[in-house]
């Protein structure tokens, strides 16, 4: 899933991973892989550069380190050997094959730490609050317990000590509790001296729900085979409710941001994001299975919290860090505290009038417009009597000028970060392994409680071990990548440059126009469409086409140039320059094949409405490239050299394939044997490579926005063309609603390019929580299915061998080498690093791979989980392959961190958001052929649908890489 966000997709991480809230900043891997030079999107999700001054990467507690011992005494073997006897239903998610052997064997330490519960039973109990009134508000909720927990009621009916909540509904307990159990609490706020003798008082009702026995758990870590559908979850979240008590308690001086992650105060002050915005600090925890073991996962991240101060002033300096950024989004849901008295309130929006602006009706001085009201009841002078008013009331208004509204302390920011703001957070949160590995098990336990006598850990008898597991992992040789021409060297990062290499097949090159964007950078812009540097430059690029293996022709390209009308607040998307770019190319005759966009700068309303106008209306190709770098000397040769693979790629070429030989061969030298068997295997017989993904709607969207599905699927031999099918869908959705259309459509495609069907199908489908991976089998198998039924013939159904692999990056798992040997220069685990054991699924097919190697920060490995398998895989089958394939990364001389399928499918739900660019901004259109009376969510999806304008339909770019 793309925001996978989030903002992050969440998913996450080019922009917030949508749906997920302020994008989760982890401790960062700062490049998933892609063009060196520019397009890599991929460090968002993951964080970003550099350590702070003075931190240097290395190994972390480098020395002799012993595998766990349960990993050593050959259970694992012998359980997998005993999957063999079981019968599973056609449809059931498949059970671990294997163990990968190929590689050479390294160890790891991962930031998992064991976890010893008690054999005892825990007691859940279910939380309701009387009466419901302001309830639903967390920060009420949450009040409500701190006040419980003050009271003479908690300690004498045996709660203090023995409990563990969510501030919620559940509240677990190390022993059994007296029924009825009834808590009164007279409320009153944080910043009230105590209750008023008629305040609201609420009344905790704690019931008995459940026995929560742990020794099923324990019986399911042992992988005894009656337990393989034994429902671990509730005991999961039972003991994450009791990890999580000490960070979040009452009074303490953690906040919870989402789940399971709690950001601190550091002694430091926090990193200025500008703005009005800070970067904080803070931990994941989640408790997970593993083989013979219980762990607790323990992660670093970093989150954006306002920074406390004048809300006037915070309004106006992040509406002016970014063009485009919205004060309302700013606003929505911070805590003040009144200047004038001192009360406080939640802010629930912001007015479309300024206290000028404004009047109402009051009794001591008739109708008065806000200003003037402040200035006679309170002799207040506002000094920004323009500003637009907040709203503090409930289901009435309450305006106020926000200069007299203070920031409360200690709140996160929930909306959408602007790309400054994340350019900033991305340096901030980017922490070499080492750094990262110590503040875990230094800062980290102790802030979380893990260490001894923190919270009530040792009245439930748990116990956390302060040293990181050490597991087992293997590093897979690099396959070798082949060119026409020439043979390039895979270095130690996993990258590799295109000197003296041709591509497999070089594209055609011709009729193709350069488009001069003008926007007010003279610095770095060429400065006319005549100008000689120009025209040295496209001369350069042409050649370096030819010299990669491109068919250019030797007509130069026609050239036209597009001032810009300048940047307006009222025109926040910049709808006039897209009308001004589409003036200009429509004025190009014939029309161009290909157009080589010149840009300004990085101006994300431009390019994403030039990519909509381009892609959906005039049915061009285009590729972007900023005027600044492609004119700049030093590295020019190497950046002509990857726009021209970003060019072959639009144009239907081939930038490399994987080594093959001959059976003979094979048997002879085994020096390359990775790639060879796995091009061997994909060459057995008619293979199709399928990615899918889903991406949303972030914080900041219009309410309503779709969701955005697609599909791409490899329709050539040489595994190189993925082309795109995309759809919008329901908001927020994460199953694709029209996938047997979708993938009928990719079915088609392979067949024009064959003439036959592929009689195999791996799919990778990026984006899906653990918590969905059963409703892809039940849901998107047989939707799949479904669209191979439409290729039946009387005589012949056509039923190809499914597999389905989900693809995970929003993780938590980190490893780190415990010697230099095989480490890289910053202390991550080399590319090609695979981890089959000791903190994977203990009954499941899945693997932790890192094919990539990165750049700054820590590295994150992929999670790869087979839900289903009809062609039969092994661990080092399908290992091997899916770190092979991650060479074959359309864009790049390197291997990726997401295997390339997957990673097209997020590019393609990417260039869809430029699509919706308007609806995702918040700016949803005041007009439009809207029904009276229609649910307004619904008006919203009749605009993304307007906008939408078909997708990709045109004949020359529906069945291309358009996308890249």
């Amino acid at each position: 899933m793309a925001q996978r966000g989030g903002d992050r997709r969440g998913r996450g991480f080019g922009g917030p991973s949508p749906g997920r809230g302020s994008p989760d900043f982890r401790d960062s891997d700062r490049n998933r892989g892609g063009l060196r030079g520019g397009g890599d999107r991929g460090g968002y999700r993951d964080g970003g550069r550099g350590g702070g001054p003075g931190e240097r990467g290395g190994i972390f507690a480098p020395g002799p380190a012993a595998i766990d011992a349960r990993l050593q005494d050959k259970s694992e073997l012998a359980l997998v050997a005993s999957f063999k006897n079981l019968n599973l239903g056609g449809d059931d998610i498949p059970l671990r094959p294997d163990f990968g052997i190929r590689g050479s064997q390294v160890k790891l330490r991962t930031n998992y730490f064991p976890v010893k519960i008690p054999k005892r039973p825990l007691y859940e109990y279910e939380v309701t609050i009387s009466p419901t009134n302001k309830t639903a508000m967390r920060r009420v909720r949450r009040r409500i317990f701190q006040l419980a927990e003050q009271s003479r009621d908690w300690a004498h009916k045996g709660l203090r000590g023995n409990v563990a909540h969510d501030h919620s509904s559940k509240l677990i307990s190390a022993k059994k509790l007296d029924q009825p159990l009834t808590i009164k609490v007279p409320y009153f706020d944080e910043d009230e001296d105590g209750p008023k003798p008629n305040g609201p008082e609420y009344t905790l009702s704690i019931q008995y729900s459940r026995d929560i026995d742990t020794r099923g758990l324990v019986s399911y870590l042992e992988g005894q085979p009656q337990y393989r559908g034994y429902d671990i979850i509730p005991v999961l979240s039972a003991l994450n409710v009791i990890l999580s008590s000490h960070p979040n308690r009452s009074g303490g001086s953690g906040v919870m941001v989402g789940r399971n992650r709690f950001f601190f105060p550091s002694e430091a002050a926090p990193a200025k994001l500008g703005g009005g915005l800070e970067a904080w600090k803070g931990f994941y925890s989640s408790v997970r299975p593993s083989h013979n073991q219980l762990m607790v996962n323990v992660n670093v991240c970093t989150t954006a919290f306002y920074t406390p101060g004048n809300l006037a002033r915070a309004m106006v300096d992040f509406q002016d860090f970014s063009f485009g950024a919205r004060a309302s989004a700013f606003v929505k849901g911070v805590r003040i505290r009144t200047t004038h008295l001192n009360y406080r309130k939640t802010v629930k929006s912001l007015a479309s009038l300024t206290a000028r602006q404004h009047s109402f009706d009051t009794e001591e001085y008739g109708r008065v417009t806000v200003e003037t009201y402040f200035k006679r009841k309170y002799d207040i002078t506002l000094q920004q009597p323009n500003l637009p008013l907040v709203d503090v009331g409930g289901t009435k208004t309450n305006y106020l000028p926000p200069e007299l509204c203070e920031i409360l302390p200690n709140q996160p920011f929930r909306g959408k970060l602007t790309d400054e703001h994340t350019a900033s957070m991305i340096t901030y949160a980017t922490k070499s392994p080492n750094i990262n590995a110590n503040a875990i098990v230094s800062r980290g336990l102790n802030e979380l409680g893990f260490r001894q006598g923190a919270g009530p850990l040792g009245a439930f008898g748990i116990f956390i071990d302060t040293e990181m597991a050490v597991v087992p992992g293997r590093i897979l040789p690099p396959p070798e990548v082949k060119y026409g021409a020439g043979t390039p060297r895979v270095d130690d990062r996993a990258s590799w440059n295109l000197r003296n290499v041709h591509f497999a097949k070089g594209a055609t090159l011709s009729n193709w126009a350069v488009l001069l964007i003008k926007d007010g950078n003279d610095r770095d812009e060429f400065p006319s469409r005549s100008d000689p540097e120009l025209m040295r430059t496209m001369k350069g690029f042409a050649d370096m086409c030819k010299a990669s293996g491109m068919k250019v022709h030797n007509a130069p390209p026609a050239v036209v140039q597009c001032d810009l009308p300048r940047k307006d607040k009222g025109d926040p998307t910049r709808a006039r320059a897209i009308s001004a770019i589409r003036d200009t190319l429509r004025s190009l005759k014939p029309n161009p094949t290909l157009v080589l966009v010149l840009l300004s700068n990085g101006d994300k309303h431009v390019y994403s409405g030039l990519k909509h106008l381009c892609d959906s209306y005039l049915d061009l190709a285009t590729v972007c490239v900023h005027s600044a770098k492609i004119r700049k000397e030093k590295g020019q040769l190497q950046y002509f050299a990857n726009v021209a693979l970003k060019v072959n790629m639009k144009l239907g070429g081939v930038k490399c394939v994987l080594y093959s030989t001959s059976a003979a061969s094979l048997k002879r030298d085994l020096s390359h044997g990775l790639d060879q068997v796995n091009m061997s295997w994909l060459k057995q017989m008619h293979t199709m490579l399928m990615g899918i993904d889903v991406t949303h709607p972030g914080p900041g969207s219009t309410k309503g926005t779709p969701s955005i599905a697609a599909v791409v699927a490899s329709c050539d031999t040489s595994f190189a063309q993925y082309p795109a099918s995309m759809e919008i869908q329901e908001t927020k959705k994460e199953m694709v609603t029209n996938l047997a259309t979708m993938v009928e459509e990719r079915l088609a495609l392979f067949q024009k390019k064959n003439q036959t069907l592929p009689r195999r199908i791996l799919v990778y489908r990026d984006g899906v929580s653990e918590g969905q991976f059963q409703i892809v089998v039940d849901e998107e198998l047989p939707a799949i299915r479904k669209a191979c039924t439409q290729f039946d013939k009387p005589k012949a159904l056509y039923r190809p061998k499914i597999t389905i692999v989900i693809c995970g990056k929003r993780h938590h798992t980190r490893f780190f080498p415990t010697e230099e040997v095989n480490a890289d220069k910053n202390g991550n685990p080399q590319p090609g690093t695979v981890v089959d054991r000791g903190v994977t699924s203990v009954y499941h097919f899945d693997f932790f791979l890192q094919a990539h190697g990165g750049l700054q920060g820590t590295t994150r490995p992929t999670h790869y989980y087979v839900v289903h398998d009809d062609i039969g895989f092994k661990a080092d089958e399908l290992q091997g392959l899916t770190n092979a394939v991650s060479y074959m990364f359309a864009r790049a001389t390197k291997a990726v961190s997401l295997v390339s399928p997957a990673y097209y499918a997020d590019l393609a739900c990417e260039r869809g958001r430029c699509y919706l660019h308007r609806l995702l901004q918040g700016i949803g259109s005041s007009g439009g052929s809207t029904r009276s009376g229609q649910d307004p969510e619904d008006q919203v999806f009749l605009e993304a649908t307007q906008m939408w304008h078909g997708g990709v339909s045109g004949p020359d770019l529906k069945d291309t890489m358009f996308y890249l």
